[in-house]
């Protein structure tokens, strides 16, 4: 936190309060903007950017409570309010209203400091922190990597922001192409690893030895990739892929943080992160036998799931006009405009390929606007079936809506209050849009 003198604004009318807390406040260090009028006082706000606002409540003109009310954004510093006619109701009310704290008329010199400081150095704080997120956001990339307006990934980057910083182990669970490694990637790079290996191995890909080889090494041999990341990350993808006599010795190490050495009695200390990531159910595994229930525990102690893109909206158009602009760059050529057309296909297609997909479905129209033409469709290769997509976008929309919501009928067993939480909708609003849209629910509950 910075060490320059905290800042604050001051709003009162009375000449000599306003010269009694300057005086105060100075001979404490502050710097300090005294204001005859709340007015006044919230001009300087935008201007001096105060880490704190002390302001009287009944003045001519703006109140206290109207400025409280004038600053509510998210960048705006605390607000103490004090008052010589203040009463419980106007306490509460201020509070309830988003004031930091309320003082009575006359009051302690020692408490309002108090507050005052204690109020002006979490909002340093606050600030410092947002500027931090804000310069690993650019580091990282992590708004081009979780780039959408969904609810859903609004709240995944913040997920992705609060456990980077963290040493447990991190499970991300997903379809297929949804972007499981890239925020593998992004969790190392705003971690205080970022400055050691990331190493990304595929558990699917390997025997059982080789498994075991390549992740611990030989006593005589290479050098296993524990060693390797040693202060760094490791990404296991498809975990679920893993045999049991490997799982173990991935347990002990996210348990001790050693290992041995295949076929050596010889141990290994480590400090790796690991980070696993599945498209299977791994609880499922679990009940089968497959995979181990102490394994699964220590490797979902941070748990991110990430949404398929068939359920979020109208962000595979922003993907996907995101893409084009990227790989048009790439190829050197100007990017192809997005007709209706384009766009009902886009959301009309299901995406069983996840972002992967349509990232490579965008190349492909970006290769085809290379020699000289090329739509949304023929890059999905519908063109046999294109009579089957939507001719406008409000269409598009509709037969979106009727798949998302009969996919969650199905997946929620008929219970219509589940379906409309799922969908972030009220159960009414639900209603109108089966009807709406001609969904039968007991046929769909049938097939």
């Amino acid at each position: 936190m910075s060490n320059a003198p905290l800042r604050i604004v001051i709003a009162d009318d009375d000449r000599e309060m306003r010269a009694s807390l300057t005086h105060l406040l100075k001979g404490t260090g502050w710097e300090v903007t005294a204001c005859p009028d709340a007015k006044t006082a919230f001009e300087r706000i935008k201007s001096t950017e105060p880490d704190v606002v002390l302001s009287d409540v009944r003045m001519p003109g703006m109140s206290g409570l109207e400025l409280l009310k004038a600053m509510q954004s998210e960048n705006s510093p605390p607000l103490v309010l004090i008052s010589a006619h203040g009463d419980i109701s106007m306490a509460v009310q201020a509070m309830q209203d988003g004031a930091y704290s309320f003082l009575e008329k006359p009051f302690d010199p020692r408490q309002l400091l108090r507050i005052l400081r204690h109020a002006a150095e979490n909002q340093r704080l606050h600030s410092t922190t947002k500027r931090l997120r804000k310069r690993l956001s650019e580091l990282s990339g992590i708004d081009r990597v979780l780039l959408g307006q969904c609810e859903e990934m609004a709240a995944l980057r913040t997920e992705v922001f609060e456990i980077a910083d963290a040493s447990a182990a991190v499970l991300i669970q997903g379809d297929t192409g949804t972007g499981k490694e890239l925020i593998a990637r992004s969790l190392h790079t705003m971690s205080p690893r970022r400055d050691q290996s990331f190493i990304s191995i595929n558990c699917a890909n390997m025997s059982p030895q080789t498994l075991e080889k390549q992740m611990f090494g030989e006593p005589e041999g290479q050098l296993g990739l524990f060693r390797k990341a040693h202060g760094g990350t490791i990404f296991l993808d498809e975990v679920a892929a893993c045999p049991p006599e490997v799982q173990a010795k991935l347990l002990r190490v996210l348990e001790t943080g050693e290992f041995t050495l295949p076929g050596s009695d010889e141990t290994v200390k480590t400090d790796v992160r690991v980070i696993a990531a599945s498209n299977e159910n791994l609880e499922a595994k679990v009940a089968s036998g497959d995979f181990r229930a102490d394994f699964l525990y220590r490797l979902n102690t941070l748990q991110i799931d990430l949404p398929p893109l068939n359920s979020r909206g109208d962000d595979v158009i922003m993907l996907f006009e995101h893409f084009v602009a990227q790989l048009s760059q790439t190829y050197e050529i100007e990017a192809p405009e997005l007709t209706t057309g384009d766009a009902a296909a886009l959301l009309a297609y299901d995406w069983p390929g996840n972002v992967r997909e349509l990232r490579h479905v965008a190349e492909r129209r970006v290769l085809a606007a290379r020699r000289g033409g090329g739509s949304v469709s023929a890059a999905l290769r519908l063109e046999e079936g294109e009579n089957d997509i939507p001719e406008t976008l409000r269409e598009a929309v509709a037969a979106f809506e009727r798949t998302l919501v009969a996919k969650s009928i199905r997946t929620h067993g008929g219970r219509m209050d589940a379906v409309a939480e799922a969908l972030g909708i009220g159960r009414r609003t639900l209603n109108e849009k089966i009807v709406k849209l001609g969904i039968e629910k007991d046929t769909l509950l049938n097939e």
